[in-house]
Parts: C-alpha cells; sequence; structure tokens
C-alpha cells in the first residue's frame, strides 16, 4: 500500500523551504537528500505511527537535528 504525503521542511543549512514527497508505506526511513538551492546533503529521518497513519519527518545536517 503506497501512503505518499508531501511534506515541507527548511534546509538547514541556508533555509531554504523545500517540498518532498514521501512514499510511508514502507515505515520509518532514513535517507539523505540535497537541497536544491544549496545542494548541500539533508539528513532525513521519517517515523511513521501505525495507529494513527501520521507521518513525523526530522531534517538534520551531518551534526545537527532539528525539528
Amino acid at each position: 500500500m503506497i501512503k505518499y504525503t508531501e511534506k515541507k521542511v527548511s534546509c538547514p543549512h541556508c533555509g531554504n523551504l523545500i517540498r518532498l514527497t514521501i512514499d510511508a508505506a514502507n515505515g520509518d526511513q532514513n535517507f539523505y537528500d540535497d537541497c536544491p538551492t544549496c545542494n548541500h546533503a539533508v539528513h532525513l529521518e521519517l517515523k511513521v505511527d501505525a495507529n494513527t497513519a501520521n507521518v513525523h519527518l526530522t531534517i538534520g545536517d551531518e551534526d545537527h537535528s532539528f525539528f
């Protein structure tokens, strides 16, 4: 079952708003994506609440996490 949702987050490096389409069907995930403005790697941690189907996305750079 595919559970697509769109999330908007700010890049921890340059502050640019990044729009992401997330597939939450595979549950919790960790991955990296590059900011389209500054090209720095952004670490993304996806947590899916199986009871409520809510998706929580945590972003950060290599050294810091932002919520």
